[in-house]
């Protein structure tokens, strides 16, 4: 098995093929975490872990004699709170008479082989079939004065390095409990000299690299607002400093969730560094009663001592397939276009079905309608909630369209946004209540639209009901499930008043109990996450939706960073790209419709633009860009991507590179971002080629061996040297490299 356990020196073992996770039971029964890195051969290496007197670091009451041990001092796998330990924590309560203690302390454990479910929240899931060498540890902590059990699940996918962690928190008493905070993990590394990697953001500029040396302070990374956000992504990598994206050591954690999180990392008085992860704290509070649980999010954990390339690629593969539904994992990729940036509100049935004959003559393979389609939403000021079709705009509804578009051989795809409510909407003038907003307050407006409280199962039932009228009344193959604003007003009036904290986490578990009801209604179905772009783009959505909107903003120059920064947690194949039209409608920037069609290859592919506008020139550019995307189809969407070097490098350009998994060839795409006179040629070394065989560009007779384009290196001097690629500013161009001896 993957997980040992030594009873005589009580340590756990998780194994994978290149790392090794121990925990340690101390002598006062406290989990230490004792190891996680590159495999050491089970080597107990509890014993570098020395403890010693320290000033104002307090002692359990098993040490008060020689005061050598302390909580406040020891890498710990779970923290509880008040007993010692002054670090950010783990789990806080309010218990019985009021107290705020909580000392966890080891009561048993079980090892099994296969990986643990979630009941009611996304998980990793254990491939059928061959499948996966999985194991579970399930760790039970007690604290039987506040009468409180804790169960740490440890899911070890030993193929991939990856190890899954949660907490499950029972009520074991006979009076309730309140949870003020439920972390998923600690962690904690005591000799480690650490950066902090996290991707920040906003609306049309979503997760962006950042670094931060981690000092003695406490940073939080995190979401408040009702979703995981443009702005900090629930997945952060802990790096050693010297840490590059081909060497050097790194730590993944990537929160499955979609909702309010927080990722906290401090460094002790004896540098000392920990992580805690998980649900954000702040307006929470979970009543657990008698014999009720409270089940954590998982988080997605992984190590490399290759660096954020190989770190990358392993959250890439247990994403593509554990985390995605795997009858997704071979599905050729459908080309599609989307109506929105062609005419916005302003489309009819003639409109939309001439857009499908142009789709059509250029190889297009679905045709999505998004927002407008439905009560009287002319503007983004009414209707919402209102999930029946505008006759007066689609007579005869969806059904005519869709047969049309299906009768060109395109399929047809449609736009929802179920969580969102207008107050001009039959759906708030009959239910207000439905709505969050305080009582007696004037609501938050974003966009002139409020949210509906998922928490709700009437709510809840109701959206089922209609979306699934619509998805019935015609042959609908595509959602997009959209997302456009943040929460606020976080009040149910369903709730009552001492639950209202636990409202943020219940509307992520409704929004979750929907997604899954209506998939396994129309098992054919497949939906596309999207929150106003990249705002719910987690891992969380992904266990749900095969591909998330990476962004609103469709500029490929800003979307090099856009997509370079979701590469670090998640694979290509997750991030829905388009071209759009030029100039561009964000950013007013010009790019030519071959560097626009290079970026957007990278993810899902389609278009968002009006057809009808663009030359002929343009058109015959776009049946290239078509037949392209589906040669390299299975390339991108399961090949192994490196980033060649990074969008903030400095280079003045940006490559990365798509190889096949049996190494059989390889996609580099390159867009040069600052153009110069008298420039230097772009230069980059490849990655996972086969070191021994002859590669050669396609449709040339130029040929290296992979050891020369790994360690020589290529340089790209037709690029800067032949006018055909500067048909702007921004050239670009992708070079295809083909083994020769297969």
């Amino acid at each position: 098995m993957a997980i040992t356990y030594d009873e005589a020196k009580r340590l756990f073992c998780l194994t994978t093929r290149n790392t090794e996770y121990q925990i340690k039971i101390n002598d006062i029964g406290i989990p230490v975490h004792a190891y996680y890195g590159r495999r050491i051969g089970g080597s107990d290496m509890s014993r570098q872990l020395a403890q010693a007197d320290r000033g104002f670091s307090g002692n359990p009451y098993e040490c008060r004699l020689d005061r050598g041990l302390s909580l406040d001092t020891m890498p710990q796998e779970y923290t509880g709170a008040n007993v010692g330990d002054m670090r950010v924590s783990a789990l806080e309560l309010s218990g019985i008479g009021g107290s705020m203690s909580c000392d966890l302390r080891y009561a048993g454990h079980d090892i099994r082989h296969g990986k643990y479910t979630l009941k009611g929240l996304p998980y990793v899931r254990e491939k059928s079939g061959a499948g996966d060498k999985t194991d579970t540890l399930e760790i039970t902590l007690t604290d039987t004065i506040a009468q409180i059990e804790v169960r740490l699940l440890y899911g070890v996918f030993e193929d991939k390095d990856v190890i899954t962690r949660t907490a499950l928190i029972r009520n074991t008493g006979t009076e309730k409990i309140v949870l003020n905070k439920a972390a998923s993990m600690c962690i904690d590394f005591p000799y480690a000299d650490l950066d902090l990697i996290h991707f920040h953001g906003r609306h049309c500029m979503e997760r962006q690299f950042e670094r931060t040396a981690i000092g003695h302070d406490c940073i939080s990374v995190g979401s408040r607002r009702g979703m995981s956000s443009h702005h900090n992504n629930p997945f952060v990598i802990l790096a050693d400093r010297n840490t590059t994206e081909n060497c050097g050591d790194a730590y993944g954690f990537m929160l499955m969730y979609s909702g309010n999180h927080r990722a906290e990392t401090e460094k002790d008085f004896l540098d000392s560094t920990r992580l805690v992860m998980g649900i954000n704290d702040a307006n929470f509070c979970w009543h657990l009663e008698p014999g009720e649980e409270f089940t954590a999010p998982e988080v997605i954990m992984t190590y490399t001592r290759e660096g954020l390339n190989r770190l990358s690629g392993n959250y890439h593969r247990i994403i593509r397939e554990n985390v995605i539904d795997g009858k997704y994992f071979d599905i050729k990729r459908s080309v599609l276009i989307n109506n929105w940036e062609a005419t916005y509100f302003d489309f009819n049935t003639e409109k939309i079905l001439r857009l499908a004959d142009e789709a059509h003559a250029l190889g297009i393979d679905m045709l999505v309608l998004d927002d407008g389609w439905f009560g009287k939403r002319n503007d983004d000021n009414t209707g919402l909630g209102d999930w029946f079709v505008n006759e007066e705009k689609l007579p005869g509804g969806l059904k005519v369209i869709a047969d049309e578009v299906n009768k060109r051989g395109m399929k047809f795809g449609l736009w929802f946004e179920p969580e969102m409510v207008n107050e001009d909407s039959e759906l708030y003038r009959a239910h207000p209540d439905w709505a969050l907003a305080d009582p007696g307050r004037k609501p938050m407006l974003s966009r002139n639209q409020m949210v509906l409280d998922m928490s709700r199962e009437d709510v809840r039932d109701y959206l089922f009901d209609s979306i699934s009228r619509v998805l019935g009344s015609a042959n609908i193959e595509y959602v997009k499930w959209d997302f456009n604003r943040s929460v606020a007003n976080f009040f149910s009036h369903k709730l009552p008043a001492e639950r209202q904290g636990e409202l943020g986490h219940r509307f992520v578990l409704g929004t979750y109990e929907l997604l899954d009801r209506l998939l396994k209604a129309f098992p054919k179905l497949m939906i596309e996450g999207c929150a106003g772009g990249g705002g719910r783009f987690d891992a969380g959505m992904l266990f749900y939706c095969p591909q998330i909107w990476t962004s609103d903003n469709t500029d490929p120059i800003a979307r090099l960073k856009i997509q370079s920064g979701t590469s670090y947690g998640y694979p290509p194949c997750t991030m829905g790209a388009h071209v759009s039209a030029s100039p561009n409608h964000q950013t007013r920037r010009g790019t030519d419709i071959n560097t626009r069609s290079i970026v957007a290859q990278s993810g899902t592919f389609g278009y968002e633009l009006d057809l009808s506008s663009i030359s002929d020139e343009d058109k015959n550019e776009i049946r290239k860009q078509i037949d392209d995307f589906r040669k390299y189809d299975k390339l991108t969407r399961n090949g192994d991507y490196y980033r060649l070097n990074g969008s903030g490098s400095g280079d003045g350009f940006t490559c990365w590179e798509f190889v096949s998994t049996d190494r059989n060839e390889a996609l580099v795409s390159i867009v040069v971002t600052d153009t110069e006179a008298n420039a230097k040629f772009p230069y980059v070394r490849l990655r996972g080629l086969d070191e021994d065989s002859i590669y050669s560009i396609e449709g040339t007779d130029t040929e290296f061996t992979g050891a020369a384009l790994m360690y020589g290196g290529f340089v790209f001097g037709e690029l800067m040297l032949s006018d055909r690629y500067y048909k702007d500013e921004y050239p670009s161009m992708q070079v295809h490299f083909v083994r020769k001896d297969i």
